[in-house]
């Protein structure tokens, strides 16, 4: 399987980089991964206008099943998440995409797209940050469906 997180703007942090780096090294032994990163409409000033393009931005670089974090999408634990994507791989799905919108959201078209709306909670994450979050819930899907001991 190939996933992906599909998200806005670059990570400037190293230490951000290299927890994303370690997850992604993690997964190599189950799937292929990819950060896949837009740039932000940072000249436009209307908020929706934003979102809008820089959600065309990040439907044009999804693949596969679309999953859209979302604070008011479906809250699910860890092995809800695997089961999630084990199923959409027993249907026949070989690519997966995790959408990361911009400060201001996804827009109504991405959220339209995916199969999933997910959220983390109600808290509010750095961008940066959940990146490396997201990337640590994936590590943790796959090693549920492997039988790892990592989950407790």
């Amino acid at each position: 399987m190939k996933v992906n997180i599909v998200c806005v703007g670059k990570i400037k942090e190293k230490f951000f980089t290299d927890a994303i780096l370690e997850y992604q090294k993690r997964l190599s032994r189950f799937c292929t991964f990819n950060i896949v990163e837009v740039d932000e409409a940072s000249a436009v000033t209307n908020l929706e206008k934003k979102s809008e393009i820089e959600g065309e931005r990040l439907l044009a670089k999804c693949k596969g099943v679309i999953v859209a974090l979302d604070g008011a999408g479906k809250m699910l634990s860890s092995p809800e998440i695997a089961d999630f994507i084990k199923q959409k791989e027993i249907s026949g799905s070989s690519e997966m995409s995790f959408v990361i919108g911009g400060s201001n959201g996804l827009s109504k078209q991405g959220l339209d797209k995916a199969a999933l709306k997910l959220s983390f909670g109600k808290i509010t994450f750095p961008h940066q940050l959940f990146r490396v979050v997201l990337a640590e819930q994936i590590y943790r899907a796959f090693t549920i469906l492997n039988n790892m001991p990592y989950h407790k």
